[in-house]
Order: structure tokens, then sequence, then C-alpha cells
């Protein structure tokens, strides 16, 4: 697996991107070469963030940890990785088996273990009405969630806006890429 590697408030010494690279080599065992991890590490006044992105084929694991001391939370963001691809490996063969080449051959033919099925617990269906951003945080607001999902009234697109662990809000509009 390739690696990515960028700081964002932090010198990035040699020893701390060893650090990384060593983590990151225990994902070596479910991806092939050519999948490349982008880690972001980032210090913001007290404390420290590490970001884990790992796009393959459509598909996107990422860990996010926060806390004080970067070497710790390198192990955990590897360990959520691990915990993910480990989570949802049948479902990510199964989805990727014509395009396995961003596994590695001894990932794809591990034998299948009893995993925790997918349940979904709850629906709902409502009426999307066409809004601004604006509009849909508002409405987000006012029912007390922390998402809001409503149609664009400009590009007529179905869009999620959503509020930030810091208090900010953020919004998700789809994409062909």
């Amino acid at each position: 697996m390739k690696h990515n590697i960028t700081g964002k408030n932090i010198d990035l010494t040699a020893a701390l991107e060893n650090a990384v690279v060593e983590k990151l080599n225990k994902l070596d065992k479910y991806f092939s070469d050519n999948v490349e991890a982008q880690v972001t590490l980032i210090v913001e006044k007290l404390s420290h963030v590490i970001e884990i992105t790992i796009p393959f084929n459509g598909s996107v694991l990422r860990a996010e940890v926060e806390g004080k001391n970067m070497y710790n939370i390198i192990d955990d963001a590897v360990a959520i990785i691990e915990k993910q691809v480990n989570k949802f490996k049948n479902k990510l063969r199964s989805k990727h088996r014509n395009n396995a080449p961003s596994f590695t051959p001894a990932f794809m033919h591990l034998t299948d273990e009893a995993e925790d099925a997918i349940k979904i617990d709850k629906r709902k269906k409502f009426a999307i009405k066409p809004m601004d951003a604006e509009e849909a945080v508002m409405q987000m607001e006012l029912v007390g969630h922390n998402f809001f999902v409503y149609l664009d009234a400009d590009t007529e697109e179905v869009n999620v806006v959503y509020k930030r662990r810091n208090g900010t809000y953020g919004l998700i509009e789809p994409t062909l890429d």
C-alpha cells in the first residue's frame, strides 16, 4: 500500500512519518500495492488529530481520532481502519469481487467467519420540498436532528446539511465522480 502523509500546523519529522508508515504497514495484509492511504496529521491548540482515508474502487474507509499524544492516536486510527475492514470483509469482498486488485489474494481467500449483520432498525419516509441550504439548517435545528436531507431548489438534487462537532454546519452535495 502507498502512503500520502501531510501535516497541518505541524512539522512532519522523519520519526513521526516513520511511525505512521510503520503502523500503516499493518494494513498491507488487506490491500494491494496500488491502494493509497491518505493520512493527515493536524495540531489544533492543545489536541492532535489524525485522519486516515483509504479510497478504493468507489468505497472509502476513514478514521479520525483526536487526542493529546500523536503517537497514541496513530495506533487508534489504524485499529479503527482494521476493524472496519474486518467487520465489512464479506460485503467488501463480494461487492468488489470483479475489482479484486485492490485487495491482496490472501485477504480475498480468507474463510468467512460469522459476521455481524447490518440490521436496519427503523425506516422513515418523508416528503422532500425544495429549499436552500440555510432553510434546511433551520429545519434541522427545529426538528432537533444533527442532519437534514432536502431537495436543493436551485440544482434540484438531494443534498444533506449536518451539524459538525465544532458547532458549524456542513453540506453534502452529490457528484458523479
